[in-house]
């Protein structure tokens, strides 16, 4: 069985593929624990954890810094427009095999940015890349 590696990968936004990612935070999900504390006949506190509601969840890009307007213009109609019902967007996040196929995917639905930072890195003597982070807040995400 192959095992996937974690820098070959691929963004979508909606049908458009997000250009120039260098990375992405930690993909989590998880729900939260409700507790039960009861008393027993015999004066014993006792204490029971059940499932309570999924928690909605973060994640982290950090992209080179490009023309791509797209990701832009998606970005800016959260942040600067507030325009959070038409910014609300699925993003799907594919893991790559080594032959470059579809391996696995993560679906986060209704994505919005919550953070935008950069270009970072500029200095008159700096050889690297302009990158930017961008802050994804999502609703539930699906693992396939």
């Amino acid at each position: 069985m192959e095992k996937l590696s974690t820098f070959r990968f691929l963004i979508s936004l909606g049908n458009f593929q997000v250009e120039t990612v260098q990375s992405i935070s930690d993909l989590t999900y998880g729900q939260d624990v409700i507790e039960i504390k009861e008393t027993s006949a015999s004066g014993d506190l006792l204490i029971h954890k059940q499932p309570g509601p999924r928690q909605a969840g973060e994640v982290t890009i950090t992209r080179g810094a490009d023309l791509s307007q797209v990701f832009t213009d998606w970005i800016k109609r959260t942040l600067a427009d507030r325009d959070l019902e038409a910014a609300r967007e699925d993003v799907t996040i594919t893991l790559l095999d080594s032959q470059g196929n579809p391996a696995r995917n993560f679906h986060l639905a209704n994505a919005w940015a919550s953070q935008w930072s950069g270009p970072s890195g500029m200095e008159t003597d700096g050889t690297g890349p302009a990158t930017e982070t961008v802050t994804l807040q999502y609703d539930e995400i699906t693992v396939e």
